[in-house]
């Protein structure tokens, strides 16, 4: 018996970093794109300990290149000494350009934004998945929330209908 056959990875071992639930509440999102992040040292062993907070981030493109900005990974409290931490610090996307091309043309034309959905590990890599969306107004915002609110009522029901 081989020393891989008993230890075998599946897809849910840990590989959600964070999540951002307030995009998904916040824009219509249409398309999903995937894209590698440019990180330092510490900040790796921080996305390993789970400290992240992508609620306030946005992606833009500036001189065709793709920014994460407002991301906030603070680092460990074990964090070498002689590393000037930041972290709030604007960081690099990496996209092929065919993909950068097709949100420079949605974002510009169209008026789409670009929003990070979630930050995962892929191969031991770290991959942001950015959501190309539209903007809800106020009404889609509660249409949405009541609909939410219908659903688990619905499955309250059916799971006690004695109720």
């Amino acid at each position: 018996m081989s020393k891989k056959a008993g230890k075998r990875k599946t897809k849910s071992d840990s590989a959600s970093i964070a999540d951002n639930r307030k995009a998904r509440f916040d824009y219509f999102i249409e398309d999903r794109i995937e894209a590698g992040l440019v990180l330092h040292g510490w900040e790796v062993k921080s996305l390993r300990a789970g400290r992240i907070n992508l609620t306030e981030a946005y992606v833009i493109i500036r001189n065709g290149e793709a920014w994460l900005i407002g991301c906030n990974i603070p680092p460990l409290p074990t964090a070498s000494t002689h590393v000037n931490p930041d972290p709030i610090r604007t960081r690099k996307l990496l996209l092929h350009n065919q993909e950068l091309a097709r949100l420079i043309g949605a974002v510009e034309q169209k008026g789409y934004t670009l929003v990070p959905l979630d930050l995962h590990w892929k191969r031991g890599r770290a991959k942001l998945n950015i959501g190309l969306g539209k903007g809800k107004k106020q009404h889609d915002k509660r249409a949405d929330t009541k609909e939410r609110d219908w659903q688990r009522e619905k499955a309250r029901i059916l799971k006690h209908p004695s109720r």
